[in-house]
Parts: C-alpha cells; structure tokens; sequence
C-alpha cells in the first residue's frame, strides 16, 4: 500500500535524525530540559505547583504571566523546591492587546511586557512568550493589526536585551487569534520587527497540528529560533492520548538542537477552548492536574528514551 503524505515526512524525519545522530552522537548525548506550564493550575499557591512537578520529576517551569505574582515569594518556592524558571507565558487578552487600534489598549499590552521582562530577569527565566494578537479573538479588527503589533513590540526590544530576556513569538491557530497562525507567519513578523532581541519562536504542537502541513516539518522551519516548545496532544490532553506522533516530534526537537542548555519543551494540555485563558483565573481541579502531570511526564521520558536508544 502507497504511504500517505504525512508518514512519507515521518520517515524522512526519522531518517534524518537517524544519521545525524550517528554522524555526531555527542550532538545528541543530552537528553531535553522538561518544563511545565503552570497557568493551567489556575489560582493554585505556587509552592503547590512546584511540589507536584517536583515529585514528577521536573526541575523547570514556566511561569504564568501573572502581574500579582511577587518575585520575593516566588523565589523562595524556588529554593525550597530546588526548581528553576524557564520562562514566563504572556498573557495577551483583548484588554491587553499589541495590535489593538486603541491606544490605551495596546499600551497596556507595552507596559505589561515591560513588567514581566523585569519579573522574570530577577528570577533567572530565559524567555517570554510573545502573542501578537489577542488570544480569544479570532476576528481581525482591520488590515493593520501585523503592523500594529509589530511596532509596538519593537518599543520593547532595548528591555528585552538589557535584561537577556528572550522574546519567543508565539504562532496560534485561527480559532484563538486573528494574526500569527503559523511559523512562517511568525518568522516573517520577526524578520519586520528586525531587533535581535525578538528573533525567537515559541512553539506549540497543538497549534502546529491545527496550521501547519507537517508537526515535524513546522519545527524543522523553526530551527534555531525556537526557544521553547509547548506540548499537548491532538485533543489537548496529555501526550499518548491523542494521535500526534510524540517520537517524531522528539526526533525533530533533537535535530533543531532542543536538548541545549537554555532550551525546553513545556507541557501544556490545556483542552480545547477557545479561549484557554479561563483556567488561569480558576481554583486548580487538583486531582486532574495530578493525573495530568504524572500521565504526561511519564509518556514523554518513555518515548525519549525509546527514541534515543535508536
């Protein structure tokens, strides 16, 4: 029987990572940095949240964009938990909005980037995930919203350098926001912003599933921008409970260099919203986010190792 199209990319992906891992096995030699985003967790205390992914074997997480949040109180979660920060999730509403027309708007967007580049540079996160437009609204509101964000953005890039903080343009499906679906998209809005500073990509397998040809062949095209790279299934749940291929995916992670120091893959199984950003303002449903954790940590370091033993 003929192959289908997406299993003709599988193969050439898994040979591909086949003999570069032979070709320069030292490349491959350190396994990935797992990181968790714990926005899903809702109004959960922090040290709740690093417990739970402490006993699951995690030392990263990704920390919600929260402007409440204290750094002092923060940190000592971090050492008492022996965790670090990867970085923050931004979170872009329609009341905080970088393409929006309305002044106010889009200003409050600039002053919340500004905060959290500071939040997290005193915490030791590398990055900030960027969203463009606002998530929950998949209704362009006109022509210029690119051009809107990106030059709004680019007012944040000498505070994005001084603090060696990352910005890490995040690609969303079209169900969620009205610019910005793919990497490409993404690429070419980084490439109008033109600021080293903001010349990485975040990564999201869920979306990459809903706007791109290929997962795999999406994070081939991000290549070494990609700073971090958020993982769900094809239904949102933990990976193993849907139909993405976890060791393709893996495969390409370690061909585009995701096992470096200062790179992660970061579960988030959120579920299908459309607007996601619910769950960060609810109390944490705590024994399905244990079953969450423990369901995804478990899966991937399985099909890690699987793939590394190849």
């Amino acid at each position: 029987m003929k192959r289908q199209n997406f299993e003709i990319e599988n193969d050439r992906i898994r040979e591909l990572f086949l003999k570069e891992k032979h070709r320069e096995p030292e490349r491959f030699a350190r396994r990935i940095d797992l990181s968790w985003s714990v926005w899903m967790f809702g109004l959960e205390p922090i040290e709740n949240s690093m417990e739970r992914l402490k006993r699951n074997g995690l030392s990263f997480l990704e920390l919600k964009g929260d402007i409440s949040m204290e750094v002092e109180k923060v940190r000592s979660a971090i050492d008492r938990y022996g965790m670090a920060i990867s970085g923050v999730c931004g979170l872009f509403s329609p009341d905080r909005d970088l393409s929006s027309p309305d002044a106010e708007i889009s200003g409050r967007a600039i002053e919340y980037i500004l905060r959290e580049i500071e939040f997290i540079s005193k915490l030791g996160g590398k990055y900030m995930i960027i969203v463009p437009g606002a998530v929950g609204r998949p209704k362009a509101i006109d022509s210029q919203e690119l051009e809107r964000s990106a030059k709004n953005l680019k007012t944040c890039a000498k505070a994005f350098s001084a603090a060696r903080v990352a910005a890490a343009i995040e690609p969303i499906r079209s169900a969620e926001v009205s610019i910005v679906h793919t990497v490409g998209e993404a690429i070419d809005y980084i490439a109008s912003i033109d600021e080293p500073a903001i010349a990485h990509l975040n990564g999201d397998i869920y979306h990459m599933l809903n706007g791109e040809r290929h997962i795999g062949l999406a994070i081939l095209e991000c290549g070494d921008r990609l700073m971090n790279l958020h993982i769900a299934d094809s239904n949102r749940d933990a990976p193993g409970k849907g139909m993405i291929d976890i060791d393709m995916v893996i495969m390409a992670s370690y061909l585009v260099g995701m096992n470096r120091p200062g790179r992660f893959l970061t579960f988030e199984p959120l579920g299908p919203y459309p607007d996601p950003y619910v769950l960060s303002t609810q109390p944490c449903n705590v024994d399905v986010m244990e079953r969450l954790v423990s369901d995804s940590v478990s899966y991937f370091r399985e099909r890690e190792e699987i793939v590394r033993s190849l």
